[in-house]
């Protein structure tokens, strides 16, 4: 299960400070809701749960595909307590918004959950299938929204590919960029 899973995680990442049991303060670089947001909380539960830390201060920083939280991990050196929770979505994200701050200036520690892009629409759509969907965004590319996380993320770099496999231009792309998970849902 997801929850045995974290726990496993959280006694490798914290068997060495186990009897300190430490304050741990995790940045998630994300709105309230979210999967990173989700897996953070979650996590800090499991760690609670096996006693590996006496508490956790959570820090959320939405926007910009997580580089704001980023850059605010990034410039909180040194703490030994700090960990942040991320994902692929940094990756596209910060490289198209030309981040000052990369994830080349993080330690990578864990995989915790593994991405996947989904596609769904309101239950009154017109879209019944994802035919109906492609012939309408082929039809006419901008009358179609896609919404997701931030711009340059996954689900961004979903919409583009979607079109190039349709032969639909990419910058024809209407996208809708929100701050988190929750947000777009």
């Amino acid at each position: 299960s997801a929850r045995s899973l974290l726990t496993v995680a959280a006694t490798v990442l914290f068997s060495a400070a186990a009897s300190a049991q430490p304050s741990l303060k995790m940045m998630i670089p994300a709105n309230p809701g979210g999967g990173w947001d989700q897996t953070g909380r979650n996590l800090a539960s499991a760690m609670q749960s096996a006693k590996l830390v006496s508490g956790v201060q959570f820090d959320n920083k939405g926007g910009a595909a997580g580089a704001i939280g980023l850059a605010q991990f990034v410039n909180a050196k040194g703490d030994p307590n700090a960990v942040m929770i991320g994902g692929m979505v940094m990756v596209g994200g910060t490289y198209l918004q030309k981040s000052p701050v990369t994830l080349a200036q993080v330690t990578p520690i864990a995989r915790l959950t593994s991405e996947w892009e989904v596609i769904v629409v309101p239950a009154g759509s017109p879209h019944k299938s994802m035919a109906d969907l492609l012939k309408a965004f082929k039809a006419d590319p901008g009358k179609v929204s896609w919404g997701g996380g931030s711009a340059g993320g996954t689900d961004h770099i979903l919409a583009g590919l979607i079109a190039r496999a349709v032969g639909v231009d990419a910058a024809k792309v209407n996208y809708v960029p929100y701050k988190g998970g929750g947000e777009a849902i």
